[in-house]
Protein backbone atom coordinates (compact mmCIF):
# COMPACT_ATOMS: atom_id res chain seq x y z
CA UNK A 1 0.00 0.00 0.00
CA UNK A 2 1.56 3.36 -0.98
CA UNK A 3 1.91 6.27 1.38
CA UNK A 4 -1.06 8.61 0.99
CA UNK A 5 -0.66 12.40 1.19
CA UNK A 6 -4.05 13.96 1.85
CA UNK A 7 -4.75 17.33 0.24
CA UNK A 8 -7.78 19.25 1.40
CA UNK A 9 -9.09 22.77 1.94
CA UNK A 10 -12.40 24.53 1.66
CA UNK A 11 -14.73 25.09 -1.25
CA UNK A 12 -13.30 27.87 -3.41
CA UNK A 13 -9.79 27.56 -2.00
CA UNK A 14 -8.37 26.28 -5.29
CA UNK A 15 -7.22 22.92 -3.97
CA UNK A 16 -7.92 21.06 -7.23
CA UNK A 17 -5.60 23.31 -9.23
CA UNK A 18 -2.97 23.02 -6.50
CA UNK A 19 -3.28 19.23 -6.56
CA UNK A 20 -2.82 19.05 -10.32
CA UNK A 21 0.25 21.27 -10.17
CA UNK A 22 1.82 19.29 -7.33
CA UNK A 23 1.22 16.03 -9.20
CA UNK A 24 2.68 17.39 -12.43
CA UNK A 25 5.65 18.87 -10.59
CA UNK A 26 6.53 15.77 -8.62
CA UNK A 27 5.33 12.93 -10.81
CA UNK A 28 3.34 11.50 -7.90
CA UNK A 29 -0.01 10.05 -9.05
CA UNK A 30 -3.17 11.83 -7.94
CA UNK A 31 -6.48 10.41 -6.79
CA UNK A 32 -9.53 12.67 -6.68
CA UNK A 33 -12.28 11.75 -4.23
CA UNK A 34 -14.87 13.83 -6.07
CA UNK A 35 -14.24 11.76 -9.21
CA UNK A 36 -14.41 8.56 -7.20
CA UNK A 37 -17.73 9.62 -5.70
CA UNK A 38 -19.14 10.61 -9.10
CA UNK A 39 -18.31 7.15 -10.41
CA UNK A 40 -19.95 5.54 -7.38
CA UNK A 41 -23.12 7.55 -8.09
CA UNK A 42 -23.59 6.40 -11.68
CA UNK A 43 -26.76 4.30 -12.17
CA UNK A 44 -26.57 0.89 -10.54
CA UNK A 45 -23.21 1.62 -8.91
CA UNK A 46 -22.86 1.10 -5.11
CA UNK A 47 -23.40 4.75 -4.14
CA UNK A 48 -26.38 5.10 -6.46
CA UNK A 49 -27.93 1.95 -5.03
CA UNK A 50 -27.39 3.12 -1.45
CA UNK A 51 -29.03 6.51 -2.06
CA UNK A 52 -31.87 5.08 -4.11
CA UNK A 53 -32.71 2.58 -1.40
CA UNK A 54 -32.50 5.17 1.41
CA UNK A 55 -33.83 8.37 -0.17
CA UNK A 56 -36.33 6.94 -2.62
CA UNK A 57 -37.03 8.41 -6.07
CA UNK A 58 -37.30 12.06 -5.01
CA UNK A 59 -33.69 12.89 -5.81
CA UNK A 60 -33.55 11.00 -9.10
CA UNK A 61 -34.54 11.99 -12.64
CA UNK A 62 -37.11 10.16 -14.71
CA UNK A 63 -34.22 8.42 -16.46
CA UNK A 64 -32.96 7.12 -13.12
CA UNK A 65 -29.92 9.34 -12.78
CA UNK A 66 -29.13 11.10 -9.51
CA UNK A 67 -30.32 14.72 -9.56
CA UNK A 68 -27.08 16.14 -8.24
CA UNK A 69 -28.07 19.85 -8.13
CA UNK A 70 -31.25 19.03 -6.21
CA UNK A 71 -29.43 16.81 -3.73
CA UNK A 72 -26.62 19.35 -3.32
CA UNK A 73 -29.09 22.13 -2.53
CA UNK A 74 -30.94 19.92 -0.05
CA UNK A 75 -27.72 18.91 1.67
CA UNK A 76 -26.66 22.53 2.15
CA UNK A 77 -30.04 23.29 3.73
CA UNK A 78 -30.42 20.17 5.89
CA UNK A 79 -27.55 19.09 8.15
CA UNK A 80 -29.29 15.84 9.09
CA UNK A 81 -29.66 14.87 5.44
CA UNK A 82 -26.02 15.73 4.84
CA UNK A 83 -24.96 13.43 7.68
CA UNK A 84 -27.16 10.66 6.32
CA UNK A 85 -25.75 10.92 2.81
CA UNK A 86 -22.18 11.18 4.11
CA UNK A 87 -22.72 8.08 6.23
CA UNK A 88 -23.73 6.15 3.14
CA UNK A 89 -21.10 7.41 0.72
CA UNK A 90 -17.97 7.98 2.81
CA UNK A 91 -17.27 4.27 3.59
CA UNK A 92 -17.75 3.36 -0.08
CA UNK A 93 -15.47 6.18 -1.24
CA UNK A 94 -12.80 5.31 1.32
CA UNK A 95 -12.81 1.68 0.25
CA UNK A 96 -12.54 2.61 -3.43
CA UNK A 97 -9.76 5.12 -2.74
CA UNK A 98 -7.72 2.45 -0.98
CA UNK A 99 -8.33 -0.03 -3.81
CA UNK A 100 -7.23 2.45 -6.49
CA UNK A 101 -4.15 3.49 -4.51
CA UNK A 102 -3.11 -0.14 -4.09
CA UNK A 103 -3.29 -0.67 -7.86
CA UNK A 104 -0.88 2.20 -8.52
CA UNK A 105 2.77 1.30 -8.90
CA UNK A 106 4.01 4.17 -6.75
CA UNK A 107 5.43 4.50 -3.22
CA UNK A 108 3.60 7.79 -2.69
CA UNK A 109 0.15 8.91 -3.89
CA UNK A 110 -1.56 12.27 -3.60
CA UNK A 111 -5.21 12.11 -2.58
CA UNK A 112 -7.46 15.14 -3.01
CA UNK A 113 -10.05 14.73 -0.24
CA UNK A 114 -12.29 17.81 0.08
CA UNK A 115 -13.98 16.59 3.29
CA UNK A 116 -10.97 14.87 4.85
CA UNK A 117 -11.54 16.34 8.32
CA UNK A 118 -15.35 16.26 8.15
CA UNK A 119 -15.19 12.56 7.27
CA UNK A 120 -12.61 11.83 9.98
CA UNK A 121 -10.07 10.40 7.54
CA UNK A 122 -6.98 11.92 9.18
CA UNK A 123 -5.64 8.49 10.10
CA UNK A 124 -5.96 7.27 6.50
CA UNK A 125 -3.16 9.57 5.30
CA UNK A 126 0.39 10.06 6.51
CA UNK A 127 0.54 13.85 5.96
CA UNK A 128 -2.05 16.53 5.34
CA UNK A 129 -1.73 19.54 3.04
CA UNK A 130 -4.37 22.25 3.49
CA UNK A 131 -4.88 24.73 0.66
CA UNK A 132 -6.12 27.98 2.15
CA UNK A 133 -7.66 31.18 0.73
CA UNK A 134 -9.29 34.26 2.23
CA UNK A 135 -13.08 34.15 2.43
CA UNK A 136 -13.57 37.05 0.01
CA UNK A 137 -11.47 35.25 -2.58
CA UNK A 138 -13.37 32.02 -2.04
CA UNK A 139 -16.73 33.72 -2.39
CA UNK A 140 -15.71 35.29 -5.69
CA UNK A 141 -14.41 32.00 -7.06
CA UNK A 142 -17.53 30.06 -6.07
CA UNK A 143 -19.86 32.67 -7.55
CA UNK A 144 -17.93 32.79 -10.83
CA UNK A 145 -17.42 29.05 -11.13
CA UNK A 146 -20.89 27.85 -10.11
CA UNK A 147 -22.88 30.89 -11.29
CA UNK A 148 -24.57 31.25 -7.89
CA UNK A 149 -25.47 34.19 -5.68
CA UNK A 150 -23.33 35.40 -2.80
CA UNK A 151 -25.88 33.97 -0.36
CA UNK A 152 -25.62 30.53 -1.99
CA UNK A 153 -21.83 30.74 -1.94
CA UNK A 154 -21.87 31.62 1.75
CA UNK A 155 -24.15 28.67 2.46
CA UNK A 156 -21.75 26.36 0.64
CA UNK A 157 -18.85 27.62 2.77
CA UNK A 158 -20.90 27.36 5.97
CA UNK A 159 -21.75 23.71 5.20
CA UNK A 160 -18.09 22.76 5.67
CA UNK A 161 -15.74 22.80 8.62
CA UNK A 162 -14.23 26.30 9.00
CA UNK A 163 -11.12 26.58 6.86
CA UNK A 164 -9.26 28.27 9.72
CA UNK A 165 -9.75 25.11 11.81
CA UNK A 166 -8.46 22.92 8.99
CA UNK A 167 -5.41 25.15 8.61
CA UNK A 168 -4.52 24.67 12.28
CA UNK A 169 -4.54 20.88 11.78
CA UNK A 170 -2.38 20.88 8.66
CA UNK A 171 1.10 19.41 8.37
CA UNK A 172 1.65 21.76 5.44
CA UNK A 173 -0.29 24.95 4.66
CA UNK A 174 -0.50 26.58 1.23
CA UNK A 175 -2.02 30.08 0.96
CA UNK A 176 -3.73 30.33 -2.43
CA UNK A 177 -5.21 33.80 -1.90
CA UNK A 178 -2.77 35.76 -4.06
CA UNK A 179 -0.93 35.29 -7.36
CA UNK A 180 -0.64 31.76 -8.71
CA UNK A 181 3.15 32.12 -8.88
CA UNK A 182 3.19 32.47 -5.09
CA UNK A 183 1.12 29.31 -4.73
CA UNK A 184 3.49 27.39 -7.03
CA UNK A 185 6.49 28.43 -4.95
CA UNK A 186 4.77 27.20 -1.79
CA UNK A 187 3.86 23.89 -3.43
CA UNK A 188 7.48 23.31 -4.46
CA UNK A 189 8.46 23.87 -0.84
CA UNK A 190 5.76 21.43 0.32
CA UNK A 191 7.02 18.79 -2.11
CA UNK A 192 10.49 18.99 -0.61
CA UNK A 193 9.07 18.72 2.90
CA UNK A 194 6.85 15.76 2.04
CA UNK A 195 9.72 13.87 0.41
CA UNK A 196 12.96 15.21 1.93
CA UNK A 197 15.58 15.54 -0.80
CA UNK A 198 18.84 13.65 -0.46
CA UNK A 199 22.06 15.65 -0.68
CA UNK A 200 20.15 18.94 -0.61
CA UNK A 201 18.26 18.44 -3.86
CA UNK A 202 15.09 16.71 -5.02
CA UNK A 203 14.61 15.28 -8.48
CA UNK A 204 11.16 15.44 -10.01
CA UNK A 205 10.60 13.25 -13.04
CA UNK A 206 8.68 14.49 -16.08
CA UNK A 207 7.59 12.66 -19.19
CA UNK A 208 10.14 14.63 -21.23
CA UNK A 209 13.00 14.65 -18.75
CA UNK A 210 13.72 15.82 -15.22
CA UNK A 211 14.41 18.99 -13.28
CA UNK A 212 16.24 19.43 -9.98
CA UNK A 213 14.86 21.79 -7.37
CA UNK A 214 16.36 22.95 -4.12
CA UNK A 215 19.97 22.52 -3.16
Amino acid sequence: MPELIGITGGIGSGKSRACRYLSELSGWPLLNLDQICRALLLPEMPGWLALRQTLGRGFFTAAGELNRPKLREAIFADAALRQQVDGLLHPLAKQEMAAQAARLNAPLVLAEIPLLFEAGWQDSVSQIVVVYADEAVRLRRIMERDQVSEEQARRAIAAQMPLEDKARLADHLVDNSAAWESTCAQLKHVAEKVYPPPCGAILFEYADGAVTLGG
